[in-house]
């Protein structure tokens, strides 16, 4: 079982779980290299991007619609590592007050967002979604923001993506990012 304390025992140290199967067997990971995105001048906006949120279209909000968020993020028919002990996990995790969601909606309705867990000053990126074009990428703009008035030193997205190094996503060893995830997890941050 995924306890809250068992969950944030392996976040602390690097590991985070993943469903490695249908049938919802768990593995834990911790991969060489981490993956990170800046949380300094080193984030990058899009172009393309920046004109969207002058647009303002998008509603943001956090931790408005934590499940609706994991469960979007699972894709409806369930078969990816986000299974529903996971699920269920990490809305336990959410309601403890270490799982936050960012939220973006068009009209009302929830049209992307992105998911993750705080400890400390240290933010793990899980999964993200999206239903219409740069939901998701607004989501993460003002997950950054909000990081950054919050003092926090590290948002690691586990691994790079060409969709996160458009952002600035960078890896480094395992050894570093060790070293970088004890500093930040001492550190008093509060994500709400």
């Amino acid at each position: 079982m995924l306890t809250t304390d068992l969950l944030l025992t392996a976040y602390r140290h690097g590991l985070f779980p993943m469903a490695v199967n249908r049938r919802g067997t768990l593995g834990w990971f911790s991969p060489d290299p981490r993956a990170l995105i800046p949380l300094d001048q080193r984030f990058h906006i899009p172009h393309g991007l920046r004109r969207t949120l002058k647009r303002t279209r998008f509603e943001i909000a956090f931790n408005g619609d934590f499940e609706g968020v994991i469960r979007a993020c699972s894709g409806e028919h369930g078969d990816t590592w986000i299974s529903p002990q996971i699920v269920r996990s990490y809305c336990r995790l959410h309601a403890d007050g270490f799982a936050h969601s960012v939220e973006t909606r068009l009209h009302g309705a929830l049209v992307g967002g992105l998911y993750g867990v705080h400890v400390g000053g240290a933010f793990f990126g899980e999964s993200m979604f999206h239903r219409v074009p740069d939901a998701s990428k607004v989501a993460l703009v003002a997950l950054v923001q909000r990081l950054r008035e919050r003092g926090f030193q590290l948002l690691d997205t586990q691994w790079t993506t060409p969709h996160l190094r458009q952002f600035g996503a960078f890896e480094i060893p395992r050894a570093d990012y060790l070293r970088r995830l004890a500093r930040a997890i001492t550190l008093d941050c509060r994500f709400p």
